[in-house]
């Protein structure tokens, strides 16, 4: 994707940015204990399987980062918009509101 591509995705998603360096955005969410991060990852990995596109992500107790990129294509895809836009609204329906 080229950058104004990328600006145009990230325009219609919630609190995620452009990677410097890489072609792939990220976000990070900060949740209320380790049960509703993880509970919040689980759900997010049966989106990812449904759509067989899947996240890089860590977890530290409350937190999760997230990091969307195909791999394959060597860089962003509609893939990475479509999965963000179902974070962005797993993490409405976990009560975390857009920074």
């Amino acid at each position: 994707m080229s950058e104004a591509e990328i600006g145009e995705m990230l325009a219609g998603l919630d609190s995620w940015t452009h990677l410097s360096g890489r072609q792939a955005i990220g976000k990070s969410l900060k949740f209320g204990n380790f049960r509703e991060a993880f509970a919040f990852m689980a759900e997010v990995a049966l989106m990812a399987e449904k759509i067989d596109h899947h996240p890089e992500w860590t977890n530290v107790w409350n937190r999760v980062a997230i990091v969307l990129s195909t791999h394959s294509a060597g860089g962003l895809t509609g893939l990475d918009e479509k999965l963000a836009k179902a974070i962005d609204k797993a993490a409405l329906r976990f009560g975390l509101k857009p920074a």
